[in-house]
């Protein structure tokens, strides 16, 4: 017979009593406090991604929902939780972290498919109930296959635009981010906004449907469009916000009090006028997209960056759907001067990584050095090259 297992990092629910590590998190208190959001908004199931509105990639701690209620800390996931389950499906780069930061109210799935949790839910909500999500953290294709996975089971997909995550982690959420929003320098850009928006209007009149207005979730697109920048997700120049350009207004729906003089002053210098941008509250894009939606026009998004919710906004006959939006699309070509700074970047990029190896041939000899410090030595070296505004992700540290 085999030895019992001596690895005491990961969870054992089967032992009495359950054994957890301590990076385990305690979710009682959490799951007790969304259950009973769930009662009150009539859900008999609800599901918690682990993206936000944007469907950005990496996320901020603001909208760590799925981190805060499970206590798993990976970057990809879904919770779903009933009046008596829970589970977590991720992929097999997470399986081991997963045992480790749950606890045993939580059941581990190792899939991500749609397909599966659709059959965890029909086991586990009884026909004619609900399953509650929020419809602004879920793309169009997400939505549809949940859609399709529930369709004629007697379960309905029920679109709550309160986020009862939220409402369960009440004033313990993390607040939004605060840091200033500031105009990247013409030096950088190689175009001026007013030209990007002039290119995207000419592609709205060449389009054969003639789209009457661009929506942009994405939070490069805005960033881009605008040469804006900001950090309100980490190792990621963007910051909250959506844009709806029409062949004569420019809506921008950022959080206003943060932008820099500079930055203000740029995107005002047009008005009045087809140039003239006017800001609206980050919180106001769905009313807003709502009015708008009544008239005589139709809009143009990209799928891949558009949510559920704001999608539904729109009457169907009034959509234009691509899977990029043509800011997405512009955004990609990159004009010689932007190549040139791509090139410069990559250089002085280099001249860190080449410093570093000479430093580890140096120092690792000497037993001075791990995976971890190797790691702040590397970042350190790229914050001293000129014009550097951090790494791009954390550095992934490995050796043997």
């Amino acid at each position: 017979p085999q030895a019992p297992s001596t690895r005491n990092d990961i969870r054992d629910c089967s032992a009495d009593p359950p054994y957890l590590p301590p990076t385990a998190t305690n979710t009682s208190a959490r799951l007790a406090a969304l259950r009973g959001t769930m009662r009150a908004h009539g859900a008999h199931a609800y599901i918690v991604p682990s993206t936000d509105a944007h469907m950005s990639e990496y996320i901020s701690e603001r909208d760590a929902r799925l981190g805060w209620l499970t206590g798993f800390t990976g970057s990809a996931g879904t919770a779903v939780v009933t009046q008596d389950k829970a589970a977590l499906w991720t992929d097999s780069r997470y399986w081991t972290q997963a045992e480790r930061e749950l606890d045993c109210n939580w059941e581990l799935q190792r899939t991500t498919s749609i397909e599966s949790i659709g059959m965890w839910l029909l086991k586990a909500v009884p026909a004619g109930g609900n399953v509650g999500l929020d419809p602004f953290l879920f793309s169009i294709d997400t939505w549809n296959s949940y859609s399709r996975a529930l369709h004629g089971s007697g379960r309905t997909l029920l679109p709550l635009e309160t986020n009862l995550v939220d409402q369960a982690w009440g004033d313990q959420r993390p607040p939004p981010s605060s840091n200033e929003i500031y105009s990247l320098p013409a030096e950088f850009t190689g175009s001026s906004w007013q030209e990007k928006v002039a290119g995207i209007r000419q592609r709205m009149e060449q389009h054969l449907r003639r789209p009457t207005a661009v929506l942009l979730s994405g939070l490069e697109e805005t960033a881009w469009l605008f040469n804006l920048r900001g950090d309100d997700i980490p190792y990621n120049p963007v910051f909250y916000s959506y844009t709806l350009l029409t062949n004569t207004t420019i809506s921008l729906f950022v959080e206003g009090s943060r932008l820099s003089a500079a930055a203000r002053a740029s995107l005002r210098s047009g008005c009045p006028g087809p140039l003239c941008v006017e800001l609206q509250e980050y919180g106001q894009v769905s009313a807003h997209l709502r009015r708008y939606a009544q008239g005589d026009v139709t809009v143009w998004l990209g799928t891949e960056y558009t949510t559920y919710g704001l999608y539904g906004i729109v009457p169907q006959e009034k959509l234009l759907e691509e899977n990029y939006s043509p800011v997405m699309v512009a955004k990609a070509v990159k004009n010689a001067h932007e190549q040139e700074m791509l090139r410069a970047a990559h250089v002085r990029d280099a001249v860190a990584v080449i410093q570093y190896l000479l430093w580890l041939q140096k120092t690792v000899p000497r037993g001075q050095v791990d995976e971890f410090s190797g790691a702040q030595h590397i970042d350190a070296l790229r914050w001293a090259q000129e014009h550097s505004r951090g790494p791009s992700f954390q550095s992934i540290s490995a050796s043997g």
